[in-house]
Order: C-alpha cells, then sequence, then structure tokens
C-alpha cells in the first residue's frame, strides 16, 4: 500500500484489527484509483450508550486531483452499526461509490444524454407493432412498439406530439428511433 492512510479514534481504544480493516479498504481503493493524494479516517463513538449498545459513526476523507471526497456515515440509531467492523465498511462502500462517480467524471466518462427531438405521428399499424413520425423537416422515423416509452405505443393517436432519439444508423424502414415518449396529455372521463 503506497498511500499511509490518517486513522484517529475518537472515544474508543485504538483497535489494530479495525486499523487493519481500513487499510484493506484503502488499498481497494487504490487499486481502483492510484492516484489518491491523501486519505484520513475518523471513527468514533458517543461517551453514552444508546438503548441496546454504543454506535459507530466513521467518515472519510480522499483527497484526490482537483476534489475531496468526504462521506459521513452517522448511524443515528443504526444498530448494525453497533459493530464498529460494519460501520467501517458501510463508510467505505459509500466512498467507493463517490469515488467511481469521480473516477467517471475525471475521465470524462460520464453519459451525456442525447438531445431529444420533438415530432409529430403520422401513421400507426398497431396489429404489426410500428408507426412513423415525421421531424419539423418532414423527414419519416420508423418506429417500433419496443421503443415508446412506459409501454405507451397503444395510447399513441396520429397527430400526437413526440420526443424522441434516432437510433445511429438505419434500419430496413429508414432513419430509426431507438426512444419515443408521448407528449399528449390524455384526460380520462
Amino acid at each position: 500500500m503506497a498511500l499511509e492512510p490518517q486513522i484517529t479514534f475518537h472515544n474508543l481504544d485504538t483497535s489494530d484489527a479495525v486499523k487493519q480493516q481500513v487499510e484493506g479498504r484503502v488499498a481497494e481503493l487504490e487499486q481502483f484509483f492510484d492516484r489518491i493524494i491523501a486519505c484520513k479516517v475518523v471513527i468514533e463513538t458517543s461517551h453514552h450508550a444508546h438503548r441496546q449498545g454504543r454506535l459507530f459513526h466513521v467518515s472519510v476523507h480522499l483527497t484526490v486531483p482537483g476534489s475531496e471526497i468526504v462521506v459521513n456515515r452517522d448511524p443515528s440509531e443504526h444498530h448494525a452499526h453497533e459493530d464498529v467492523r460494519v460501520a467501517v465498511r458501510d463508510a467505505f462502500d459509500a466512498t467507493r461509490r463517490q469515488l467511481e462517480d469521480y473516477v467517471r467524471r475525471f475521465r470524462g466518462q460520464t453519459k451525456i444524454h442525447e438531445p431529444q427531438d420533438t415530432g409529430r405521428i403520422v401513421r400507426l399499424f398497431p396489429d404489426r407493432d410500428y408507426g412513423f413520425l415525421v421531424t419539423p423537416s418532414g423527414e419519416e422515423i420508423y418506429m417500433h412498439r419496443n421503443c415508446v416509452a412506459n409501454e405507451g405505443f397503444d395510447q399513441l393517436r396520429v397527430g400526437d406530439e413526440v420526443r424522441y432519439v434516432v437510433h445511429p444508423g438505419e434500419g430496413e424502414h429508414g432513419p430509426q428511433a431507438s426512444t419515443v415518449i408521448s407528449m399528449a396529455k390524455r384526460h380520462s372521463v
């Protein structure tokens, strides 16, 4: 382990077993992302016992290039956190999730949602599970029942306005929608 975490215990005795658990979890984080600059971990408990026992609070503070990741696992009566090992596990699981999000942003892998254009339904063939929509420029786009959000194909009507995303490439019917969302507001009588 290249990174030596700073581990602090408050209101409880230092535990070699817990230190080893923390060091192991930090090593796992380093294997996932080897550019962690610093890691501080605070494990504490209050002086007074709750209904059944002492609850442990664990905070993890990672310094990474251009950012910091801070996780505070406050048990607030979560009785699984009467076991310090469970509290440490939960804190590091949350830290791992935040680090994964950071790494995706850091590497530019954040999912960018495709823009949704608007169009209008021009033809429907419910017995064959498909139809066509037309774009504002007049281009027709094929759409299959399965691409309509919320299983809404049967609620579509000719003339309804929809938002859509075109699938890259063309199908046998030309340009094809990968997602269609109805913008029609139906009122039940």
